[in-house]
């Protein structure tokens, strides 16, 4: 054994050695690596470390205010219910004020965007509260990339900002929907009209674990112009307890169409959801979800727009939704409708003064999950004005 240990060595110097050797025969200088930053962390002047000098850093800020009435009592945190924009009744608030950073070059890119507001404290993670995302990403071949760290949900037609919606209130399956997801990301532009992509996560809507299993999902996105834009996502996981005695698996779809041009805006999305060991009447038997919203714009001139959306949301036996009881106290799950109707004025192109008013209303009697003066009702109506800006 000695000896093939020692055979072993003087085998790893030889080939050393030769790739040396050859090196310097035929010419080729071995030099420094000029970002090698090992053992650097500690130099007393480590701002002379260098880095990839053509890539290329982004700074950008977006703030949103607003001013919100409802006609639904708020809770004890002072949010209404299903609140994430515009959350707090009559009182001028903010909703986003935010900064990001984004770094770009042919082979690396990165984001990282920090926010503080209504929005995360009604709606965000409570976990690192104030990161909206995080993370970074290197090209493995062509038109292949894979990412990993903290991200912005890329499930349903809403975003967490609403300068990338078209109103300033979120459908109510927006808010029932992830908005933010850790895990990596595998993203393969097979050509400039379709691009697949793999996930893996630690959960629905979660940025730490909370149990042993993994949410994974596929999407695909095909643009067969510059006006339309199709996609599809579906997500797999078990959010179930690791105390829960039934394993509850999940299975979460959306099928988005986008059609934009100068004048028009359209957008629609259709949700599904199924979820085992789940129906409220009987806890072996599975349950299911489905939700829709379609949204329309039509600009006017460059400066004015109106819009319009409607939703529907259904979730009988709380899939989503979680918890939701009526006048009574009794569980009733959640079907709900509702109607969006605004305008919005562009003072410049990066910019928006939004009105709104929108009426929420529960299909069954037996829901109601409203409060107003100490009635219960199941129609709720609200009035938003947004005005926002970013750079």
């Amino acid at each position: 054994m000695t000896y093939f240990k020692n055979y072993k060595i003087k085998s790893s110097l030889i080939i050393f050695l030769f790739s040396v050797i050859s090196n310097i025969i035929v010419g080729q200088e071995i030099k420094k690596d000029s970002t090698d930053i090992t053992f650097t962390g500690t130099k007393v002047n480590p701002y002379s470390l260098e880095f990839d000098t053509t890539g290329k850093v982004i700074i950008s800020g977006y703030l949103d205010t607003y001013y919100a009435g409802y006609s639904d009592t708020s809770n004890n945190q002072g949010f209404q219910k299903f609140p994430t924009a515009a959350p707090r009744n009559n009182q001028f608030g903010i909703n986003i004020l935010q900064i990001s950073a984004k770094y770009q070059s042919s082979k690396f890119r990165g984001v990282t965007t920090l926010f503080y507001g209504d929005c995360p404290q009604s709606a965000w993670s409570p976990y690192l509260n104030l990161i909206q995302e995080a993370n970074l990403g290197f090209q493995i071949t062509k038109h292949l990339w894979l990412d990993a760290g903290y991200f912005r949900t890329h499930l349903g037609l809403e975003s967490i900002q609403p300068r990338e919606n078209m109103a300033i209130s979120f459908a109510t399956t927006t808010y029932f929907e992830p908005y933010f997801l850790s895990g990596a990301k595998l993203t393969w532009e097979y050509s400039k009209k379709i691009t697949f992509q793999l996930n893996a996560f630690n959960g629905f809507n979660t940025f730490q674990e909370t149990n042993k299993n993994k949410a994974v999902g596929f999407s695909s996105v095909f643009t067969p112009n510059s006006k339309l834009n199709i996609s599809f996502s579906t997500l797999f996981c078990d959010e179930s307890s690791i105390y829960f005695p039934r394993k509850q698996s999940r299975s979460y779809s959306d099928l988005i169409l986008i059609y934009k041009t100068h004048r028009l805006t359209l957008g629609a999305e259709i949700n599904y959801g199924y979820q085992t060991n789940s129906k409220l009447i009987d806890t072996l038997s599975s349950a299911q979800m489905y939700s829709s919203l379609i949204a329309f714009k039509y600009r006017f001139s460059s400066k004015f727009a109106s819009y319009c959306r409607g939703e529907i949301f259904s979730d009988p036996d709380e899939i989503l939704t979680g918890p939701i009881v009526n006048e009574t106290h009794k569980f009733v799950g959640l079907d709900i409708k509702g109607l969006t109707l605004g305008s919005e004025f562009k003072v410049i192109p990066n910019s928006y003064l939004r009105i709104e008013g929108r009426a929420l209303k529960t299909k069954y009697k037996d829901e109601k999950i409203f409060y107003n003066q100490g009635q219960s009702s199941n129609l709720r109506y609200e009035i938003i004005v947004g005005l926002g800006v970013w750079f």
